[in-house]
């Protein structure tokens, strides 16, 4: 179970400031792709779960690493979300290949293809399709002994600025962040929706 807190920023300004803030903080940053899949009749969809292949890259666009994740159940109340989450790490290659014809996503070598098929349905002569995605730039902070994630998200009708922060104790976690936005007068609000939500609702929150 992976138990983040969620908060919005509510605009560029805002996301820059922070930044600037927690500058003396930064440990590194992260070029995304993320990308998502599901069975043409939506099964995975209809279950609550998300096929994802993230993919990094580093400044020249070369892909460093890529991971497959499905996530499943997720719930995100009062800023605090919590979802099941299986990771896999595969070959950069075979990711891009996977992205460029989705059908070779059912032929890879992989624990979480095969959950997919064994535990979701997902068959041989169904297959995957592919549903697109966005890219995200996200700056890693390691501060107070925790680790934050400002994340720009860059979808095809608008960008979207969000801090989060993954713990077992959300709730302390929450005020901390909390206090620290409103002592710096960062404007920000409890997320209400996952990236994919917003992905597939084609407009931000």
């Amino acid at each position: 179970m992976e138990v983040e807190v969620k908060l919005r920023l509510l605009d560029a300004v805002n996301h820059s400031r922070l930044k600037e803030i927690l500058s003396p903080f930064h440990i590194k940053n992260l070029n995304q792709k993320n990308v998502f899949f599901d069975s043409a009749n939506g099964i995975l969809a209809s279950q609550r779960a998300v096929l994802r292949l993230r993919s990094f890259s580093n400044n020249s666009n070369e892909k460093t690493r890529c991971v497959l994740s499905l996530k499943a159940k997720p719930l995100l109340i009062n800023g605090v979300s919590r979802v099941e989450e299986d990771e896999e790490e595969i070959e950069p290659l075979t990711g891009e290949q996977c992205v460029e014809e989705a059908s070779k996503l059912g032929l890879t070598e992989s624990r979480i293809i095969k959950r997919c098929k064994d535990e979701f349905g997902i068959d041989g002569e169904m297959g995957f399709v592919c549903l697109g995605g966005f890219e995200n730039v996200r700056d890693v902070y390691e501060w107070r002994g925790l680790k934050l994630e400002v994340d720009e998200s860059k979808f095809s009708f608008g960008v979207c600025y969000e801090i989060e922060c993954e713990n077992d104790d959300p709730e302390r976690v929450k005020r901390e962040l909390e206090g620290f936005l409103k002592e710096n007068g960062i404007d920000y609000k409890y997320s209400e929706m996952s990236k994919f939500a917003i992905f597939r609702a084609g407009k931000l929150p």
